[in-house]
């Protein structure tokens, strides 16, 4: 069974897509975008534990 690891980030509106490209690069698959309590924009991604 796969086990996995979890993370937050707060998004940039200007610079998501470099911000999105470098989690990806760790490994890191985007799970879902959400508005944060302060307004701004909240990722959470996952990926498989080592």
């Amino acid at each position: 069974m796969t086990t996995w690891e979890y993370l937050t980030a707060p998004l940039i509106v200007h610079n998501t897509k470099a911000i999105l490209d470098n989690f990806g690069a760790d490994g890191w698959e985007l799970v879902q975008v959400v508005q944060g309590p302060g307004g701004g924009l909240v990722a959470y991604f996952k990926r498989p534990k080592e």
